[in-house]
């Protein structure tokens, strides 16, 4: 009778291994790779694009989950939002410091003009001119200018022009330039100045070397010659007065110019006649020889003349008591 006896753990073992198939014990890097099954998905895919969206809110906050609860973390501060508070303290510093300085400006005396300082009057006074600009005491940051250039001028018409400079702390220069006359025009009760260019203005002051002329009526008004909108209008035509300033200094002593708006300039002789040589100051110098040639020649035919007209020197015209015509000697230059 034979017992069957159990097999130990370790003898089970053994016999194990030696069922097993060589591909299985080899190691896995050497163990064939095992065919992939293909999966094939039959749901579509949806591709979803992103949109990223602007972060519009600085407080905005971030939770994240942790292990740790009650933890929250917030988005930095810039730094631009941590100096707002400093722009606005310079800002404000600012603005106290320029109201500060323009109240100083208003007010200082530093900055009160004393008296304007005038450069170029001759016949008009510091004062006069001092009174019209009304910048005594004014601040030096209020004054204008060329509203000061131009209420001198409305109140001075003989100024031919005015410039005023402004400086710092309180300084005001103003430089006038005067007209200049040289003609004396009287007329009826009145008479004006009348300078080079035949613009008239009224006398003030005194001034030698003018000439007198005593008008029958008003001369032809001439023509402006520059732009400036307070420019004076021309009382005469420049034609005029350099036929005034030509003839003048043929004028015998005692006698005074005259203006006839039929004959033009002339005077009266001290002899008993008058004599008129026109406006033109074209061929004045030979008028004035042909008049005194006529002159002699009627001397020496024993007539005194009680009119005489060389406006025209070809055919000067001349008018006696006894007899009166046209001298043909010396129309004809004979």
């Amino acid at each position: 009778m034979s017992a069957k006896r159990e097999l130990t753990r370790a003898e089970q073992v053994r016999a194990r291994r030696v069922l097993h198939t060589p591909q299985e014990t080899a190691p896995t890097s050497q163990r064939p790779a095992k065919p992939v099954t293909h999966v094939t998905s039959r749901v579509g895919t949806t591709y979803v694009q992103t949109k990223h969206k602007r972060v519009e809110n600085n407080d905005r906050r971030f939770n994240l989950a942790l292990s740790l609860s009650h933890i929250t973390l917030r988005k930095p501060v810039s730094g631009v939002r941590q100096s707002r508070g400093s722009w606005r303290f310079a800002s404000f510093l600012l603005a106290v410091m320029f109201g500060a300085m323009i109240y100083l400006a208003w007010t200082l005396p530093y900055f009160h003009v004393p008296v304007a300082t005038v450069l170029g009057n001759n016949r008009l006074s510091r004062e006069e001119i001092t009174a019209v600009l009304g910048v005594t005491g004014e601040s030096i940051f209020l004054v204008q200018p060329g509203d000061v250039a131009t209420r001198l001028r409305l109140n001075y018409p003989e100024l031919a022009s005015v410039e005023v400079n402004v400086y710092l702390p309180n300084h005001v220069y103003v430089i006038v330039s005067e007209r200049q006359p040289v003609i004396l025009w009287q007329q009826g009760d009145g008479f004006t100045w009348i300078d080079a260019t035949g613009v008239a203005f009224r006398p003030h002051g005194q001034a030698s070397g003018l000439i007198t002329v005593v008008g029958l009526a008003v001369p032809p008004a001439g023509v402006p010659t520059s732009n400036d909108p307070l420019g004076l209008p021309s009382f005469m035509q420049k034609e005029l007065v350099d036929a005034i300033l030509v003839l003048a200094p043929n004028v015998p002593a005692g006698s005074i110019l005259t203006y006839d708006p039929n004959d033009g300039l002339g005077w009266k002789d001290d002899r008993g006649w008058k004599v008129f040589f026109g406006t033109n100051t074209k061929n004045m110098p030979l008028k004035l020889r042909v008049y005194q040639a006529l002159v002699d020649s009627l001397a020496g035919l024993g007539k005194v003349p009680e009119y005489i007209n060389v406006a025209y020197p070809v055919a000067p015209y001349y008018r006696t008591t006894e007899v009166s015509g046209i001298d043909p000697s010396v129309g004809t230059g004979q």
